[in-house]
């Protein structure tokens, strides 16, 4: 079993989907498209990879 993501990081990364940020199910491209904007390195790859996972389980259900 995976770790549980805090409400932060979870609304932060929704707040990030809702400005039309284009990210993808790579973590790699996601940490750099959250480098500028994320004050820590530990949330922006809690964020990073919790977005990759999301856009992983959005592709599989539209398949």
């Amino acid at each position: 079993m995976g770790k549980i993501k805090t409400n932060l990081i979870k609304r932060t990364a929704k707040n990030l989907l809702e400005k039309k940020i284009e990210f993808s199910e790579n973590f790699e491209k996601n940490k750099e498209i959250l480098k500028d904007t994320m004050p820590s390195k530990k949330i922006r790859n809690q964020i990073a990879g919790f977005l990759s996972r999301f856009k992983k389980k959005e592709e599989k259900i539209n398949l």
